[in-house]
């Protein structure tokens, strides 16, 4: 087979193609054994009509469909291979021209990756965020575990006062009309949390357990709920119950209920320690794009639209997925808050365009160092995916395999070890 290629603008690249005679009279002899058992000629039985007699009745244009079938992505496929282009997008073929005794000629338009043309990426002597833990976010993370062992416990007074806990039936009226959404039975309401809408809450305080109250407010001009927004509104309020929040002290018993540990004193320095291992980790994660981002910016690259759309569809996709693990349609979400798929992917484009620049060059910079993963590396990457889900290392290979993952899975790999790279050889 012959191939020539050359690059057009915008990162276009045209093939053409010659097979050889041979290969198009296998195809043909091939596309003949699939058309005789499909036509009927009279005096031989289906499947048995010769091939002289089919294309003395038929023509051997009859064949040249199924030839082309046969020929054209295998050519098609080879040429890519031979030349060594990444096509981006499926190939416009043109000029086929297909006879028998004769080599077959097809012209490929395909759009390819764009070339990345380097630029520093070493020595950057890029400034890492120092790490610390001070008392204060000790005593802080202290007071969420306290807050979420805090207990709500029913009080004697059946005056409502800021703080409580007020639990609560309402329902709400528009122009003297029940609303959807405007009811509830049983609600716990922290009088002061600002949770309801302004001014309701506050009517509460003064409220008596066992008696309705009048709360009247006015919905604000951004709520939500279009169709309530800005309007006034009545809700008829009874208070049921009042509870206050029995607040655990910060003792040596605390700790030993909440944790493994006997003193107060060591679970702050448990505390401590995860709280700076995380911060450790953020630090990094925050580094690295730090430096992917420099790197990448310091690249002169032409990104196709295409690879930019295609990268916007998958965020939206993942978008998509995880809202539906929670129930909800992401395109219904995204009505709710006052936007839609359409506004939403112009909103990430340039996010988009920034994962693709940075792709682009992280591969690169592992083609030029020459960075590798080896089977052993992602062996070992296997079994510890596997015993996290506690699979055999084998089955759980050969999982990855069947799904197409195997080479996510080693592709992941190989931009961590030029992350890696990058961040050694930039850090100050």
């Amino acid at each position: 087979m012959k191939v020539s290629h050359q690059r057009l603008e915008g990162n276009q690249v045209e093939l053409k193609v010659e097979v050889e005679v041979e290969k198009v009279a296998d195809a043909l002899d091939k596309a003949y054994k699939k058309v005789v058992k499909e036509v009927k000629v009279p005096g031989f039985r289906k499947g048995r009509v010769p091939r002289k007699v089919l294309e003395a009745r038929f023509g051997v244009e009859v064949l040249y469909n199924d030839a082309l079938d046969i020929l054209l992505p295998e050519a098609y496929s080879q040429a890519v291979e031979e030349i060594g282009i990444e096509p981006i997008d499926r190939p416009v073929i043109e000029d086929v021209h297909i006879e028998a005794g004769k080599p077959f000629t097809f012209t490929a338009k395909v759009l390819v990756k764009p070339e990345v043309k380097l630029g520093q990426y070493t020595g950057l002597g890029l400034e890492q965020e120092e790490v610390k833990v001070d008392e204060e976010d000790v005593n802080r993370e202290l007071e969420l575990l306290q807050q979420r062992h805090t207990q709500l416990k029913t009080t004697d007074r059946d005056v409502v006062e800021k703080g409580d806990y007020a639990i609560i039936d309402f329902e709400g009226f528009i122009d003297g009309e029940p609303f959807e959404g405007g009811s509830g039975e049983e609600y716990a309401l922290e009088i002061g949390s600002n949770t309801f809408i302004e001014g309701f809450e506050e009517q509460l305080i003064g409220a008596k357990v066992g008696e309705e109250v009048e709360v009247n407010v006015t919905f604000p001009e951004d709520y939500r709920a279009e169709h309530l927004a800005g309007k006034p509104a009545t809700f008829k309020v009874t208070v049921k119950e009042i509870k206050v929040k029995d607040v655990p002290e910060l003792n040596d018993d605390f700790a030993k209920e909440v944790s493994e540990f006997e003193t107060l004193e060591e679970l702050k320095e448990d505390i401590r320690k995860k709280l700076l291992e995380n911060a450790k980790e953020q630090a990094r994660r925050e580094f690295e794009n730090k430096v992917v981002d420099t790197v990448a910016q310091n690249a002169e690259i032409d990104i196709p639209e295409k690879m930019i759309d295609d990268e916007l569809e998958r965020m939206y996709q993942t978008m998509a997925f995880d809202f539906q693990q929670h129930g909800i349609p992401f395109d219904k979400y995204l009505e709710y808050v006052g936007s839609s798929v359409d506004k939403w992917k112009e909103e990430n484009r340039a996010e988009a365009e920034k994962r693709v620049r940075a792709s682009l060059t992280l591969e690169a910079i592992a083609e030029k160092e020459g960075i590798v993963v080896t089977d052993e590396e992602i062996d070992n990457r296997i079994a510890e995916l596997a015993e996290k889900n506690n699979q055999d290392p084998k089955k759980f290979k050969q999982f990855l395999l069947l799904q197409g993952n195997l080479d996510n899975l080693s592709y992941g790999m190989t931009m961590e070890k030029v992350i890696d790279f990058l961040v050694e050889k930039n850090a100050k």
